[in-house]
């Protein structure tokens, strides 16, 4: 079963996945089902002059005009650009829920399917002097660290916000 028909199985039937696991740059990351939206293939980004770096521009996707963030250059600080034919095979735009009001999707390279608490072996808690909108970072069972990003709280940032150079 695809990881979309997966997502939308949990999302109606109200099975335990807790998060939807994806890759950027070269961290994992943790976006809850509850704040995250559609996902939708590399689609044709449209640059825009002016803007912060790691804004790519804009695409229509399902008929709706959407910002496109790499989210590892805006949570890094450091330029991606847009991705190679290669990497963008397995990139994908993640949108926020509806519910947020946001029409930005956020770049990534990689979807790693879905995640509840119980494939986490340790967590802990955001430090503070990380953004505010990373919560908890958690250990799963080979080692590898997973940052949860709260959506909500990343879409209400002024740098999130300010795509203007």
């Amino acid at each position: 079963m695809r990881l979309a028909e997966r997502l939308q199985l949990a999302k109606t039937q109200g099975i335990a996945p807790s998060w939807l696991a994806v890759e950027a740059g070269r961290q994992k990351y943790l976006f809850s089902l509850d704040q995250a939206g559609e996902i939708f293939s590399w689609a044709g980004i449209q640059p825009v002059s002016y803007t912060q770096a790691w804004f790519l521009g804009v695409a229509s996707l399902r008929g709706g005009l959407y910002g496109v963030v790499d989210l590892a250059g805006f949570v890094t600080g450091k330029t991606l650009g847009l991705r190679n034919e290669i990497v963008r095979t397995e990139s994908r735009l993640v949108s926020f829920n509806a519910a947020l009001e946001v029409n930005s999707v956020l770049l990534i390279d990689k979807l790693a399917g879905l995640r509840k608490q119980g494939d986490f072996v340790n967590y802990s808690v955001r430090k503070p002097d990380e953004p505010v909108f990373f919560g908890n970072q958690y250990l799963d069972i080979h080692g590898a660290s997973w940052q949860e990003i709260n959506l909500q709280i990343l879409a209400q940032q002024v740098d999130f916000l300010t795509v203007a150079a």
